[in-house]
């Protein structure tokens, strides 16, 4: 590891960067390193410790070393993976190959670093792998949000919505529900409201982001009368 340490701070004081490697003397250089830009750091010997730590919710990210006593770093990303644990990892080691590298980057490792590397080249994949995990809780929230709002819905507004999505003019979603057409404008004017779009493409989109799905009964010719 080299002394050059541009990093960029802007992370600095929100973010926590986990690093597991049973070397004490890597986990104590890449610890001094990362917090040398203002970075929080806990560091690891194992994975088990590290799977085991009560994470805050805040921007983070994993460097991990690839050859691990009694585990490698490939089966901890895995094992991630299959928890539902979306961090991006930074792997490390001292006896990668290209194999290996290709195998970790397929399944999602923002960067594989060979030891010994420099200190720069560290720092920009950390903060890389910062901004993508802030990017990625950004939208985790923006979800969440969109769901409370749905959550919010009456049944028939959930319908309406429904149907809209699979670009149905009021008339047609009115026959498709037996109501009238005012009754559907209504019902869809409510909607779009508690769910904040701004129109109605906006208000598509927004379903699509919830998963919501054309109702099963909604008829082929009133689909085909689409104007």
């Amino acid at each position: 590891m080299s002394n050059e340490t541009r990093g960029d701070t802007s992370h600095a004081g929100n973010a926590i960067v986990y690093v597991v490697d049973d070397d004490e003397s890597m986990r104590e250089a890449v610890s001094m390193l990362l917090r040398s830009v203002g970075l929080g750091v806990e560091t690891f010997a194992c994975a088990q410790e590290f799977l085991a730590f009560d994470m805050p919710d805040v921007p983070s990210c994993l460097i991990l070393d690839v050859r691990l006593k009694g585990q490698s770093g490939l089966a901890v990303q895995e094992q991630m993976a299959s928890s539902d644990l979306g961090l991006p990892i930074v792997f490390m080691t001292a006896h990668g190959d290209i194999a290996m590298t290709v195998k970790a980057m397929k399944a999602g490792a923002k960067d594989f670093l060979a030891k010994p590397f420099r200190d720069q080249d560290m720092l920009d994949a950390v903060e890389h792998a910062l901004a993508s995990d802030e990017e990625r809780r950004r939208a985790s929230r923006s979800v969440a949000d969109l769901r409370r709002s749905y959550e919010s819905l009456t049944p028939r507004e959930r319908e309406v919505m429904a149907f809209v999505v699979t670009g149905l003019m009021n008339k047609q979603i009115a026959a498709e529900l037996n109501l009238s057409e005012i009754t559907v404008k209504i019902h869809r004017g409510q909607a779009m409201k508690k769910m904040g779009a701004r129109s109605l493409a906006d208000f598509v989109r927004k379903a699509e982001a919830l998963g919501i799905k054309p109702p099963q009964g909604a008829s082929t010719q009133a689909r085909t009368q689409r104007t």
